[in-house]
């Protein structure tokens, strides 16, 4: 009984090829924009996180302290009383890491050795940059380049000049390419840097590099010692330290536990980019929201069809129940087509995303995507993706066909055959 049905099912499509094709056409085109859609917003989150993993730290040892001197040093011990503090009004201290290499030593430990596997002490410092009649501020940060490069791979990442000339010269810069375009930096040239202070420094470009996160990409390095000459720190303070972890999409006890153990703010790279996963988070709904509405245009599509077939086949349908087809029969047949319906659009919409996905992926452009930038669209090619989508239209497809085959089923074979010229 099911292959006459599929066979009814089919000839009632090929009855009407046009609106069929037509209608199948809608389904693919709308199954190829959002798997397209998806692909892009995965893509570019995939991108995002995996550039984020690559380049920055994982976990940021921060120069906050998570226990800082209580305002009322006698509330601990007695509740009640209470401590005044009258005409101290002092310098508010700036966020820094004291004595940084006992900390070093911590992430030794056999406890957290396979667990931290590089850290890297830093000092940022916010500068002008000045060469010729160009100026700019920045973000200046004082690095060990060993320890950076364990990091971020900065070695690799590298445009023009080396990592032995920045070692070799201690006014030396490593200069994101950011940097460089806007002031039209190239190697060897001079720059005067100008601390908060007012103390200006003339350095020397000895590297350019581009990691494609744009925050990263805007910023100078130079060398631990003069960053912290710069900014006016001891040789045992840093503004923070930069841990790279073996599990870092997995490093919030990481973490907490190192918080306890330094007594410093401890932030993943998940905290610190908190803004920008949320924005990640919204975007992921609005495509969703478009995988409802535009699967329910399609199946607007596939009964617009099948209630035409139902009104154009009604003595067709009459005769058959008079054949002994039974209600769930007729039900079965028009939700196969529906079903038949769907799946041609939507396999086709796959076929049809393929294409469109590659050729996003292979257009030569350079795209700044938010924090990062990339050449060419980042675009995922997860069979997930592809699946959910196809099986939502096929789903909403076969759903719409209910209706009208619901109607089908409720038709009186002998009012159909008196009121029609046979």
């Amino acid at each position: 009984m099911l292959k006459t049905l599929f066979a009814i099912a089919v000839r009632h499509l090929l009855g009407r090829r046009r609106q069929t094709l037509t209608t199948i056409f809608g389904v693919a085109i709308s199954t190829m924009v959002l798997i397209t859609t998806n692909s892009l917003t995965r893509g570019l989150l995939d991108s995002f996180i995996e550039t984020i993993v690559n380049v920055a730290p994982h976990i940021t040892v921060k120069g906050e302290k998570m226990h800082p001197m209580p305002v009322n040093i006698l509330e601990a011990e007695r509740p009640k009383a209470v401590a005044f503090v009258d005409n101290n009004i002092q310098k508010q201290e700036r966020e820094e890491v004291r004595n940084y290499r006992q900390i070093l030593t911590v992430f030794s430990l056999p406890q957290y050795k396979k667990h931290v596997l590089a850290a890297s002490p830093y000092v940022d410092s916010q500068v002008m940059a000045v060469k010729g009649s160009r100026n700019q501020p920045l973000l200046l940060k004082g690095v060990l380049i060993e320890k950076e490069d364990a990091i971020s791979g900065i070695g690799k990442k590298l445009l023009a000049g080396n990592i032995a000339m920045f070692e070799k010269t201690s006014n030396a810069l490593l200069v994101g390419r950011t940097v460089a375009r806007d002031m039209n930096l190239k190697l060897n040239d001079e720059v005067i840097i100008i601390s908060a202070s007012g103390k200006s420094r003339q350095c020397k470009v000895a590297a350019i590099f581009f990691s494609g996160v744009n925050a990263v990409d805007n910023s100078v390095l130079v060398s631990l010692k003069l960053g912290q000459i710069i900014e006016g720190l001891p040789v045992n303070k840093v503004s923070g330290i930069a841990l790279k972890v073996d599990t870092p999409l997995d490093n919030a006890l990481l973490a907490r536990d190192l918080e306890k153990i330094t007594g410093y703010r401890c932030l993943t790279w998940q905290e610190e980019n908190a803004s920008v996963l949320s924005l990640f988070a919204r975007i992921g709904y609005i495509v969703f929201s478009l995988v409802a509405f535009v699967g329910v245009v399609s199946g607007f599509g596939v009964a617009n069809i099948l209630v035409t077939t139902v009104f154009e086949k009604s003595r067709d349908i009459a005769i058959m129940k008079s054949l002994g087809f039974s209600a769930l029969q007729l039900v079965s047949m028009f939700v196969l087509e529906g079903f038949m319906v769907g799946l041609a659009g939507a396999l086709a919409g796959g076929v049809l995303a393929i294409g469109s996905i590659n050729l996003f992926a292979s257009i030569p452009i350079e795209s700044s995507q938010g924090p990062i930038t990339k050449t060419g669209f980042s675009m995922s090619y997860n069979p997930v993706y592809f699946f959910l989508v196809i099986g939502v239209t096929v789903i909403i497809s076969t759903l719409a066909a209910i209706l009208p085959s619901a109607r089908a089923a409720k038709l009186e074979p002998v009012s159909v055959l008196r009121d029609s010229s046979l």
